[in-house]
């Protein structure tokens, strides 16, 4: 076996491995948990009669702004549109907005 092949291996898997470590410290993107709690809000019927593909994809929607309205989601009751209505607006993202959506 030859040494120098098996020593050339480590110290570029070393130096890919310190370089990945760098990369996750100032590339990190943070995660939007209002998508998961809006999507826990829903009924969770998945039926696509809001337009968007499932309930989550409704919720995504909401939330970065391409759904203006909860009243989309047929399946819901009221109160539960008042209630993810009321939990956007007021609840701020990661990057400090808010986003406006009527029931």
């Amino acid at each position: 076996m030859n040494i120098s092949a098996v020593l050339a291996l480590l110290v570029i898997g070393g130096a890919l491995g310190l370089l990945l470590g760098v990369a996750n410290m100032y590339l990190v993107v943070e995660e939007d948990n209002r998508v998961t709690e809006v999507t826990g809000m829903l009924p969770g019927a998945n039926c696509g009669g809001c337009g968007y593909p499932g309930c989550s994809g409704f919720a995504n929607a909401l939330v970065e702004g391409g759904a203006k309205k909860v009243s989309a989601c047929a399946v819901s009751n009221a109160e539960t549109r008042e209630k993810i209505a009321a939990y956007l607006n007021e609840t701020p993202g990661p990057d400090g907005t808010t986003v406006k959506v009527t029931v």
